[in-house]
Order: structure tokens, then C-alpha cells, then sequence
């Protein structure tokens, strides 16, 4: 496992920063997430509430979300509907990094657009791949 996330840490480094948005309300969650994308060598951008979302995107242009459902002032599933609704962002690969962890939210997320469900606590291993490769798919 040590020798898979090593690897994929040279894939990252070797390539020009990929930008992320994290919507995050836990100010912890978000800092040591954002610390561990950022150490991946990942340009991050993160947000602890949706008020300034789509300003942000449209700023930012992140190339993937990560989003938690659970938010001080918007559903999470809001933010999913209202990106599927937006031809410019509907592009964006979502992934969900929630505390929900009942199947039938993870069907719900993805129905909604999402592209891959991590259940917190997340598996960063795991997390950094299905980035790469969501980020890959797009840039092919």
C-alpha cells in the first residue's frame, strides 16, 4: 500500500498542478484535507459554506469538487442539482466526501451527477486515486 500511494505520489508531482474546490464546513476536516491535497502538490481552494460557490468556480475554474453533503446553508444535493443545471459546470467531476453513509445517499449523490462517494473517515489512499484517475478521464 506504501509502495501504490509512493508511486502516485511521483505521478502527481510530476504533473502541473490540477486545481480542487473543497466545500468542507468542519473547519478541521477541511484544513487537514486541504493540507494533504495541497502536499499531493494539488492547487486547492476551499470554501466551509456554499455562499460563495459558483464565484468561486467561476474564478477558480476548478478541474474537481469535493463536496460534503452536510452544510450549514445549503443541501449538499442542492449544490449537485443546481451544477448538473449548468451546462459550463456540469463538466466538473464531483466527488462526495460525506458522513452519510446509508446506501441510499450514496444513490442519491450519484444519480444527482457525482462521480465517485467516499464515507468519512476517508481513505486518503483511496481518495487521491479516484482523483487521478477522474482527472485523467477528463483530460483524454
Amino acid at each position: 500500500m506504501a509502495a501504490k500511494l509512493l508511486n502516485l505520489e511521483k505521478k502527481v508531482s510530476s504533473q502541473q498542478a490540477k486545481r480542487i474546490l473543497l466545500i468542507e464546513d468542519n473547519d478541521i476536516n477541511r484544513m487537514l484535507l486541504s493540507d494533504y491535497l495541497s502536499y499531493c502538490k494539488y492547487r486547492v481552494q476551499s470554501l466551509a459554506q456554499a455562499s460563495h460557490f459558483f464565484s468561486t468556480i467561476d474564478e477558480f475554474q476548478p478541474e474537481l469538487i469535493l463536496l460534503d453533503l452536510k452544510l450549514p446553508d445549503i443541501d449538499g444535493y442542492q449544490l449537485l442539482e443546481q451544477l448538473q443545471q449548468n451546462p459550463e459546470f456540469s463538466k466538473i467531476p464531483v466527488i462526495i466526501v460525506s458522513a452519510f453513509a446509508f446506501k441510499s445517499d450514496q444513490e442519491k449523490a450519484l444519480r444527482l451527477g457525482a462521480r465517485r462517494y467516499f464515507v468519512k473517515p476517508v481513505n486518503l489512499t483511496a481518495l487521491i486515486m479516484a482523483i487521478e484517475e477522474e482527472l485523467t478521464s477528463i483530460h483524454m
